[in-house]
């Protein structure tokens, strides 16, 4: 198992993040807005991501940072449970919308959570036939 998160995991082009928030779904579970959207002309099947933590819910940026490396380190130490969709490309957003820092336990809890969530929307969208 692999369980770096190297650049090309990472969400990082403004074209490719545009068409995330436009053409992309959305669910929340809570701490969580989660933005998704799967390309239907992928040549690879490696989900990106993207993480965020708004200012106007975490005021500083020491904080807001923190919140970030929280997420970072739980979805890549759960990023397999998104082995079953290596056949799409996936870009994904986790916008986190609470309002206080969370311990590391309670996020790689909702992180999971999260995952299982997106991986059975995405299974309920996809015809088997695919």
């Amino acid at each position: 198992m692999n369980y770096k998160l190297p650049k090309k995991e990472r969400l990082y082009a403004e074209k490719e993040i545009k068409e995330l928030f436009s053409e992309g779904s959305s669910f929340f579970l809570f701490p969580f807005k989660v933005q998704f959207f799967v390309k239907k002309h992928g040549e690879h099947g490696t989900p990106k991501v993207l993480f965020s933590v708004s200012k106007k819910k975490i005021k500083k940026a020491v904080d807001r940072n923190f919140v970030k490396r929280r997420m970072k380190e739980s979805y890549r130490l759960n990023k397999s449970l998104l082995s079953g969709l290596e056949n799409k490309e996936l870009l994904l957003g986790l916008i986190y919308v609470g309002t206080k820092k969370m311990e590391f336990q309670q996020i790689q809890e909702k992180v999971i959570l999260t995952l299982h969530k997106l991986v059975k929307t995405l299974e309920a969208k996809t015809p088997e036939h695919e």
